[in-house]
């Protein structure tokens, strides 16, 4: 049985290291029946897109290591993820399959005394050195080893589980290193044009591994499997695997979940709510193309009256030079709501060499400290925080020497789009809010609406500490009240 269904090998195994059930849900079936395809030679190459916590690196990366060993002890397989550790993670799992009691009992596969890191293993048949895995990063160096093999029938696989990292996936430059390491592996480390390759991973954007493949940039014929978190009645699939969907529970637009016992609707539609981005791509597999439609207006949440507030920070972003086509240096004024909220309080924005950003600093510290001079129950403003780079420096330095401010600096050390996407969660969902009435939101809001993915738009100096105020006193909290 495990030799001939790949999802029964996954549930035997399962349950002897986990001591419980493998839950079989419908994706499980067409999962394993793709990877059974390829194994039969019916499929030459494959992408899977499978929301996150969906059993995909279980089935398609330990499992088919493990199994593919037993169908042919001259297997070899090339892992690849976006990391080291988690390749060697699951060359490890696979590999304890492989020396396990129960594995053993049916196929009694040696493991080579000179392969026993996880990195590069072997198993010996017959007396002889036979197949392994040689497990990698993407981009990684590997030595002397190629999958498969130049023989008839199933020989081993490139299995490439999530190549891309979560935390690249806003930066164009990761995105392409990404996807030329994919075309130098997939050219250099197969044994024979026959080898098979198996992409798994959730989308992350539209020029991801996916994307670049389904524009023919890697050779080969290549077919696509999706499988979205909410489905509805045009999801394209066999009708074997239609009938074991559960669609007890739907949404207004007549949505289910694809797997209602991990992923209840009522959990799904909330957090495509919270991130349309995020829940877009890795969860739909329908990454949105990020254009200028990042940061939206509407979701920002408005206020005539100033609520009560625990404490305020300042954040301010200043400019390298003053010309005409440079960025304008900024101070916002931002307040930690006692409903769990910030407030953008105040804004001041200009071209200022250095004396008078220095004057204005100063000027726009007092104005707001001068609150708690007449109002015991004010706020405290606890800092100044600014950007250390270029005239930041040099303002730093300056107010730290010459007036009693308390002022930090902040290191940026991702790009402005990452920055962007890490915090437009909170903005979506209400957690930022602006006044109403102040002559500078117009403006605001226009810069915030205006922000593109490839830096074409003329001016992100309001962007940056609005990133930065949502990022500390949002991003840090522990709970809502902290």
């Amino acid at each position: 049985m495990c030799e001939q269904s790949h999802l029964f090998f996954t549930r035997y195994f399962f349950k002897h290291r986990q001591g419980i059930k493998f839950r079989v849900n419908w994706h499980h079936h067409l999962i394993c029946d793709t990877v059974q395809r390829v194994m039969d030679g019916e499929l030459k190459n494959v992408v899977i897109n499978v929301p996150p916590g969906s059993s995909k690196t279980e089935i398609v990366a330990i499992n088919l290591m493990a199994r593919g060993l037993a169908i042919n002890p001259r297997a070899r397989f090339l892992h690849i993820s976006y990391s080291d550790d988690l390749a060697l993670l699951n060359s490890q799992i696979a590999r304890d399959i492989v020396v396990s009691d129960e594995f053993q009992e049916l196929w009694p596969l040696k493991v080579a005394d000179d392969a026993k890191s996880k990195k590069r293993w072997n198993v010996e048949h017959e007396g002889k050195k036979a197949g392994g895995v040689y497990a990698v990063s993407l981009g990684g160096q590997i030595t002397g080893f190629r999958a498969g093999h130049m023989a008839e029938g199933w020989q081993g696989a490139i299995i490439i589980d999530d190549p891309l990292k979560v935390e690249d996936a806003y930066s164009k430059t990761k995105r392409a290193a990404a996807n030329r390491k994919l075309v130098s592996t997939v050219k250099s480390r197969k044994a024979s044009p026959d080898t098979p390759i198996i992409v798994i991973m959730q989308r992350l954007a539209e020029e991801d591994p996916t994307g670049f493949i389904k524009a023919g940039n890697v050779p080969g014929d290549w077919e696509f499997i999706t499988i979205p978190a909410l489905v509805d009645d045009t999801y394209q699939v066999d009708d074997r695997y239609r009938a074991e969907m559960d669609d007890s529970e739907r949404d207004a637009a007549g949505r289910f979940s694809y797997w209602p016992y991990k992923e209840p609707l009522k959990d799904l539609l909330e957090l495509e709510q919270k991130d349309s981005f995020v829940f877009g791509g890795q969860y739909q597999q329908r990454p949105k193309l990020l254009g200028g439609n990042i940061i939206k207006g509407e979701h920002f949440r408005r206020y005539s009256v100033v609520p009560p507030l625990r404490y305020r920070v300042m954040y301010a972003d200043t400019a390298q030079k003053t010309a005409e086509r440079n960025d304008y240096s900024v101070f916002q004024c931002w307040g930690m709501g006692e409903d769990g909220r910030i407030y953008l309080l105040d804004q001041i924005r200009g071209k200022w060499e250095a004396p008078e950003l220095k004057r204005r600093a100063k000027a726009f510290w007092s104005k707001h400290k001068a609150w708690e001079e007449t109002d015991p129950h004010a706020p405290t403003l606890r800092r100044l925080k600014v950007e250390d780079k270029a005239s930041g420096t040099g303002l730093i330095q300056d107010l730290r020497t010459e007036a009693s401010i308390p002022v930090d600096g902040i290191q940026r050390g991702t790009d402005k789009l990452t920055r962007v996407m890490d915090v437009v969660s909170y903005i979506e969902s209400g957690y930022v809010c602006i006044p109403e009435g102040a002559p500078w939101v117009s403006d605001f809001v226009d810069e915030c609406e205006s922000f593109t993915a490839d830096d074409t738009h003329a001016h992100d100096d309001q962007v940056d500490p609005l990133c930065d105020a949502i990022s500390e006193m949002l991003g840090k909290r522990k709970s809502l009240y902290d």
